[in-house]
């Protein structure tokens, strides 16, 4: 699909006057600790491993090429090691401030379980609730929606090592 050098443009902008401090406000580091708090509560629960990535926008190429907010996740997912993990069973949930998307993207072993409609049931609960500006609450209940997912389909067997980082990545 070609995109409008006016829609590059556009969109490039709207990425470039995304600040840092918007996101520091929109997600304060009290927000991030219940976030990490609620990610380590709820992989005592399950075998999954949970990733919370917040990006202000995304870099300037991947605005300016177009790259759609499923793709920035799906690389976010390699990037930060979300797809190694033991028994394949790693979510990520992205959001995207400046395009105003989320996205989930889960490992193969979960996706085999659980399927799209029931992960955009779960990022709908973001962008509803981001749009009433509840943020922290939104992605609270979205973590907990996605730990209870996690729980029915790949309940904990006993204590494990945590495959990785419980806090949120802000990018």
């Amino acid at each position: 699909m070609t995109h409008s050098l006016h829609h590059r443009i556009k969109r490039a902008l709207r990425h470039v006057r995304s600040s840092a401090g918007h996101a520091r406000r929109t997600f304060p580091p009290d927000d991030l600790k219940a976030f990490a708090e609620a990610i380590t509560a709820g992989e005592q629960t399950h075998r999954g491993e949970v990733r919370l990535i917040v990006e202000k926008a995304l870099p300037l190429d991947a605005a300016w090429a177009c790259m759609s907010s499923r793709q920035r996740a799906l690389a976010l997912f390699a990037d930060h090691g979300v797809w190694d993990t033991e028994e394949n069973c790693g979510v990520l949930i992205y959001v995207n401030l400046a395009e105003h998307q989320v996205e989930i993207v889960a490992d193969r072993g979960i996706d085999r379980k659980i399927d799209q409609a029931t992960w955009q049931q779960v990022c709908r609960t973001l962008t509803e609730g981001y749009a009433r500006g509840e943020f922290r609450s939104s992605t609270l209940d979205a973590i907990g929606q996605v730990n209870q997912l996690l729980r029915q389909h790949f309940p904990s067997d006993g204590p494990r090592p945590n495959e990785l980082p419980d806090h949120p990545v802000m990018l």
